[in-house]
């Protein structure tokens, strides 16, 4: 996956990937430190299409020092004018999203990046959602395909109280339970999850306290039954390979050498092979890579267990190899 080198004043082709500069439409508060933004391309030009869980990347100058941060889709899939983002204010990040919410009004303009989806909706005839904080924001989609899709489904929405919990007007079915932390405390998992279906499956987004807690309740269920989407990275082991491996480029027909302080990402980019990235965590998938020979080690937190064993592909900001030598499709 390959950055090109042509670029327009507007639309740019990156790879594989749409990218363009998109004007505020609208903008408001909705909830505490939660901003939703209404986005259109700035000629005009009809977006890309995407499915229910795909994020694209907002790109802040870099001036900011911030660079590419992803947010998730939340409007009408349907809708090829306008694209619609929650951003939560983050008082201890790197800076972006205070950012989106001090800079960004109706008028200014940003460049956007995708979208790209991790986190799809499978066919299922019955859902259990769970969302915790802005992690409501994939999920809104969700539930609305599920509907259309005459699925059964539950949501189970939790914040640290309501003033917190974005969308709340848009959430009035009854198949779903707020549950603000000040209210009513931690979500019950074990009466929501304690049962495995077979049916069923369960998409959840949130921080990284519930998404583990969720994990742990889903593994007696089926394999697949669950699918997450994390904001930030989750914890890894120490790399199965302590010292350097090699990685060949089978495209660029370089051989690079991968120290033990460097990703594979980072040589690539030193040896002029650029490839499509944005966070650097392994959390957005933009940097997915085929691996044509070798055994990956794994350390990212996009793919599922079964795609991670496949070992056909790789996020080469932050995994690295189980053996001497890799060879990926770059």
């Amino acid at each position: 996956m390959t950055i090109a080198a042509q670029r327009t004043t507007t639309v740019t082709a990156v790879g594989d990937e749409y990218e363009a500069d998109a004007i505020v439409e609208s903008r408001y508060e909705a909830a505490e430190d939660v901003v939703v933004l209404t986005l259109r391309e700035a000629g005009g030009h009809p977006l890309p299409r995407w499915d229910p869980g795909a994020h694209i990347d907002l790109l802040i100058p870099a001036a900011d020092g911030t660079g590419a941060r992803q947010y998730s889709l939340c409007g009408d899939p349907a809708d090829q004018h306008e694209w619609r983002v929650g951003v939560l204010r983050e008082h201890d990040g790197r800076g972006g999203s205070a950012h989106v919410h001090d800079a960004l009004h109706p008028g200014t303009q940003v460049r956007i990046r995708g979208p790209r989806n991790h986190f799809p909706l499978l066919p299922s005839p019955r859902y259990v959602f769970i969302a915790g904080g802005i992690g409501i924001t994939p999920i809104l989609t969700m539930v609305a395909a599920a509907e259309a899709a005459g699925a059964e489904w539950e949501l189970v929405y939790g914040g640290r109280r309501r003033a917190s919990m974005a969308f709340l007007d848009e959430l009035t079915d009854a198949r779903v339970t707020i549950r603000p932390q000040d209210e009513t405390g931690l979500l019950d998992l074990d009466d929501l999850l304690g049962t495995p279906r077979a049916d069923t499956l369960v998409y959840c987004c949130g921080p990284e306290p519930l998404l583990a807690a969720v994990e742990e309740r889903c593994a007696s269920w089926p394999a697949g039954s669950l699918r997450v989407e994390r904001f930030a990275p989750k914890p890894v082991a120490e790399p199965v390979l302590a010292g350097a491996f090699e990685v060949e480029l089978a495209q660029s027909g370089l051989t690079l050498t991968i120290p033990p302080d460097r990703s594979i990402l980072e040589v690539a980019e030193e040896a002029e092979v650029r490839v499509l990235s944005s966070c650097s965590e392994g959390t957005c998938g933009t940097c997915e890579t085929a691996v044509l020979e070798g055994e990956p080690d794994h350390r990212d937190s996009v793919l599922t267990d079964e795609e991670q064993e496949a070992n056909d592909c790789m996020m080469i900001c932050v995994s690295r190899s189980r053996c001497p030598r890799l060879v990926l499709d770059l």
